[in-house]
């Protein structure tokens, strides 16, 4: 086998060039607004609304809606109830988010458990992303595009959202409006994302692009450029992985990304664990001499 056969043999079947391009797709979405996602610190967050979907996806399907309608009301619901139960009790904001995420993914559970359907409504918990589509790719496609432009445009009052929300209050900018349209962005984008991996694993290429990059660069706008080309090169690679492995596709992904991560961690310029520390060994060497 040639390397050019290598490279093209699994695009022979049109699958997978669904899969490719959902999976990218999905990946330079994720990865744009996961840059966010860490610098203000909702990764937490980012793990409960994507959960929090699930029920409102399936109420859709079984209502003949787009998914995105049920998504964006449940991920809604999940910040207005974690709000609540902080705001109205002693419950702090950690434990609520966590009661209830896991709440509304268990309300989801059941909902697919009671629901006749000729479809196996497992594959949103898992992804289904060698059994997508045409529809399914025009879904993913138009929901990306609109989330990527909303984020590119509004991405100045974001970026100064996260770095100082007085700020933004005093220029006339309205904190809490940018958060909540944030958020409402994150539940689309977990649309976007469930259809590649699966609720399961959304929250991780929510996360893991963007930890990456912020290693990588101490500037925001490179954080921008590097997060999603680095998520469409782990989803390109895992997907090979999967194929050629016949390992599931979207666990591979992630693990892609994972293992790029992990490479960063440790070997980054600026902020690996390995140069820092033969930097700090070199420190002390010369404070010694």
């Amino acid at each position: 086998m040639t390397i050019f056969d290598f490279l093209l043999e699994p695009f022979d079947y049109v699958f997978m060039q669904r899969a490719l391009a959902v999976t990218v797709i999905a990946a330079v979405v994720c990865a744009v607004l996961s840059c966010w996602l860490v610098l203000i610190g909702w990764s937490l967050m980012g793990d409960a609304v994507s959960h929090a979907v699930l029920p409102g996806v399936v109420l859709a399907y079984i209502v003949g809606a787009p998914f995105a309608v049920g998504a964006v009301i449940f991920g809604v619901l999940a910040v207005a109830l974690i709000g609540a139960v902080r705001d109205t009790s002693r419950v702090k904001e950690d434990a609520a988010i966590g009661i209830v995420f896991t709440t509304l993914f268990a309300l989801g559970l059941v909902l697919i458990s009671v629901t006749p359907s000729q479809t196996d409504l497992s594959h949103i918990i898992f992804g289904n992303l060698l059994g997508l589509s045409h529809s399914d790719l025009i879904q993913v496609l138009v929901l990306g595009a609109i989330t990527l432009v909303i984020l590119v445009i509004k991405r100045r009052d974001f970026t100064l959202f996260a770095f100082d929300p007085t700020h933004a209050h005093a220029i006339g900018l309205n904190p809490r409006m940018l958060g909540a349209f944030l958020l409402g962005l994150l539940a689309l984008t977990s649309v976007v994302a469930l259809q590649a991996v699966g609720v399961v694993l959304v929250v991780a290429m929510l996360i893991i692009p963007g930890a990456t990059a912020y290693l990588l660069t101490d500037r925001f706008g490179r954080m921008l450029i590097l997060a999603p080309s680095i998520s469409a090169v782990c989803a390109v690679v895992g997907l090979y992985a999967s194929y050629y492995l016949d390992a599931a596709s979207g666990g591979m992904v992630v693990l892609t990304q994972g293992a790029a991560f992990t490479l960063v961690y440790l070997f980054s310029p600026r902020h690996g664990l390995l140069v820092t520390r033969i930097k700090a060994v070199r420190r002390r060497k010369l404070a010694a001499a």
